[in-house]
């Protein structure tokens, strides 16, 4: 290492300093001449001149390599297909959803979700509570089955008054929904694209017990996905559906 460190030196130039002061100082105590003194200047400017040259050429083929680089990583980055859907399982379940509602802006809409889910106090922290009190989120519409009204009435709802923002969120449009899927839609600050978390009631996409249900797998649905679209038309048709008093 040390050997390979020193033979890196450049050693030419460092030759050429070296001369150039020594030449000075002899010059100075009258040993050498002028006479003298041009040969050696002459020298090392034909000394620099070379070394200039020959760093051109390294830098024009460090350029050359970097060139190539950039080409080949191109050509596997056009290669590479983006996932329209990501699978997110248990073990990063909450990070997931954590981080969605983090950085989505713009109106949410919660559709056909789970009450149940938020009624443990820490859920609702780490799952609703971030969205409300988002200052990027303008407004959240909730699409619900009239069976969990009052779950939403004795429990969501209390809890969303307490929260800072809690006027952007809009009194729920009560549908008989009998669809399968559950989704939150928003726009996201990293994306800058609408994205979704998309997941479905029943076995094994939700985790069942005697209380609640708890979303076990949920799709992270990008915003180049072909699905967005039809989420969108989806809640669009269940909004505009006649409603019927339970």
């Amino acid at each position: 290492m040390k050997l390979k460190r020193f033979l890196s030196y450049e050693w030419d130039a460092i030759a050429g300093i070296a001369t150039a002061v020594v030449a000075t100082i002899l010059h100075l105590l009258h040993v050498v001449d002028e006479r003298v003194m041009l040969p050696i200047v002459l020298a090392l400017m034909a000394l620099l001149f070379i070394n200039f040259i020959r760093h051109a050429r390294n830098n024009e083929v460090t350029a050359e390599q970097i060139d190539r680089t950039e080409h080949a990583v191109g050509k596997i980055q056009a290669g590479l297909t983006l996932p329209e859907v990501i699978l997110v399982g248990p073990l990063h379940l909450r990070t997931a959803n954590e981080r969605f509602v983090k950085h989505m802006r713009g109106d949410a809409i919660w559709f056909n979700v789970c009450l149940s889910m938020y009624r443990p106090q820490a859920l609702f922290d780490a799952l609703l509570k971030p969205a409300v009190e988002n200052p990027m989120v303008t407004s959240i519409e909730f699409v619900l089955d009239e069976s969990q009204k009052e779950l939403w009435q004795h429990v969501v709802r209390p809890k969303i008054a307490d929260c800072v923002g809690h006027e952007k969120v809009r009194e729920p449009r009560w549908r008989r929904l009998k669809k399968n899927v559950s989704f939150i839609l928003a726009d996201s600050q990293l994306s800058d694209g609408s994205e979704a978390l998309l997941s479905f009631w029943g076995e094994p996409f939700m985790a069942e017990n005697a209380e609640r249900q708890v979303p076990r797998f949920i799709f992270h649905v990008q915003k180049h996905s072909e699905l967005l679209p039809h989420l969108v038309e989806l809640e669009r048709c269940c909004v505009h559906e006649p409603h019927t008093d339970a």
